[in-house]
């Protein structure tokens, strides 16, 4: 397909700027005959913040794009940006996007668009409602009230946003995300749907997943980092305790995570793996016990279901 899609992103933090990254390193291209056979699906790039503090770090941060113009840093422009893109995404804080969506002009901005979420806990539906529903029930104004009435005209023709949630993780700063994709209630036109997938291959791995499996999946994919830099710390606290230098130990640990995640991804399954480990009177067995007798497993799964629990409210 030909590159012509313009892509907006609404709050460009850490995880924005880092999906924005890899998406314009991916579409640089030295030569017209580069840029033919790459194929990219976007070509240009809307960044809209909430200060212009945080814009002009953006525009210096990727200067070499923003001074051939395929690249455009607003600040309080979002609807600017929604109308002038192809494909929005929304990477503001979960607690903002409610405002950001109830902007005047939003609704129409969005008419048609597909519209990605990178916002944990938030789900299409309600994304929609702040969009239409709140808007139409407001007193605020009566342009909000004007796209109420339109939309509540065109509700269910191709008039609506197509809203996709995603959550990618820390590592789409480093090109090695798992980026989880809820699969669309409605298919999405052919282009859009190749830009959707093409967009987080650039920053690692992607993977759908049923909307019943979203919540759980953004765990595995995303706090589960967090969660498991808990006995990492704890491996490396008893390393010093035996003493080995933290920096020595960090790069063992460190290596030794990359070998593990080699392993699974090649197949073999945890319990294989400790098995094939463990030796009679070993260390090792000696160690996986102690973690039982403590509750290690049950107390990673329930962080993992309150998360998800907590997700679901």
């Amino acid at each position: 397909m030909a590159s012509n899609l313009t892509l907006a992103f609404i709050g460009c933090g850490n995880m924005g700027s880092a999906i924005l990254s890899g998406i314009l390193d991916a579409t640089r291209t030295s030569t017209p005959e580069e840029t033919e056979t790459a194929s990219p699906k976007i070509s240009r790039f809307i960044t809209s913040t909430r200060s212009a503090e945080s814009a002009a770090r953006l525009r210096a941060r990727f200067h070499a794009d923003a001074a051939t113009g395929r690249l455009r840093c607003l600040h309080a422009q979002n609807v600017a940006a929604m109308r002038d893109a192809d494909v929005v995404v929304l990477a503001c804080k979960p607690f903002l996007a409610r405002d950001v969506l109830l902007e005047d002009g939003v609704a129409h901005a969005l008419r048609g668009k597909l519209v990605v979420s990178v916002l944990a806990g938030t789900t299409s539906g309600e994304l929609r409602e702040c969009i239409y529903g709140s808007a139409s029930a407001s007193t605020s104004t009566s342009t909000s009230q004007a796209e109420s009435q339109a939309h509540a005209q065109d509700e269910g023709t191709q008039n609506d946003p197509l809203i996709v949630r995603t959550q990618p993780n820390v590592a789409a700063d480093i090109r090695q995300s798992m980026t989880i994709i809820q699969t669309p209630d409605q298919p999405l036109p052919s282009p859009l749907a190749d830009a959707l997938a093409w967009m987080f291959q650039q920053i690692g791995q992607v993977k759908f997943v049923p909307a019943d499996q979203f919540n759980a999946a953004t765990m595995l994919v995303g706090a589960s980092m967090a969660v498991m830099s808990i006995p990492l710390d704890g491996m490396l606290d008893a390393g010093v305790a035996e003493g080995v230098r933290r920096a020595d130990g960090l790069e063992m640990v460190a290596q030794a995570l990359a070998g593990l995640a080699g392993l699974l991804k090649s197949g073999v399954h945890p319990a294989v793996l400790r098995e094939n480990i463990s030796s009679p009177r070993g260390c090792t067995i000696r160690a996986l016990l102690r973690l039982e007798r403590e509750g290690v497993r049950g107390s990673l799964a329930q962080a993992v279901m309150d998360g998800v629990e907590h997700l679901g409210r």
